[in-house]
């Protein structure tokens, strides 16, 4: 069975994977996003899933900071679960899985709409610094160029002057 860390894996992709990757996450999310489900009880009627793997997943979310958990009332009722700023981050995730899934399988019930006026959105892939619309054939992975800290600045500069006075 696989196991649910990638712990050879330096990977941004990797590391989210190890936290929404698993088969109810992502639906999880979705629904707390889409369908304004806030609550342990229309997580689980929405989605048919089991209480004690619904719970294990809304806990890690909490520990993770995608969700916060906020009690009501009384001591018996439920409380609800809120997306956090870090857990709407995701929505753009959703959204692409959605649109892949509606062209490469079968296109399903739901389309993504601006509030405000009700045109579609969908998700692009465009340049950090123009924000000119980039074709999927144009991006590569490079590694990331990781900037000195100031100590290791400041080491090499004390590395560089002691083998410069060594050749003198």
């Amino acid at each position: 069975m696989l196991g649910r860390l990638y712990e050879g894996q330096e990977c941004s992709a990797a590391r989210t994977l190890e936290l929404v990757g698993e088969r109810w996450s992502l639906l999880i999310l979705r629904d707390a996003m889409f369908a304004d489900c806030t609550r342990f009880s229309q997580f689980q009627s929405s989605l048919g899933i089991a209480t004690n793997i619904l719970a294990k997943r809304l806990d890690g979310f909490v520990e993770a900071g995608l969700m916060e958990r906020r009690q009501l009332g009384g001591s018996g009722e439920q409380g609800d679960y809120l997306l956090t700023e870090k857990g709407l981050a995701l929505k753009p995730v959703i959204i692409a899985l959605t649109e892949w899934g509606d062209r490469w399988l079968r296109a399903g019930p739901i389309v993504y709409e601006s509030k405000s006026d009700r045109r579609r959105v969908e998700v692009q892939l465009r340049r950090a610094d123009d924000g000119a619309e980039v074709s999927l054939h144009d991006v590569v992975a490079r590694l990331r160029r990781v900037r000195p800290t100031r100590h290791r600045r400041r080491r090499r500069a004390i590395g560089r002057s002691r083998s410069a006075s060594s050749r003198t």
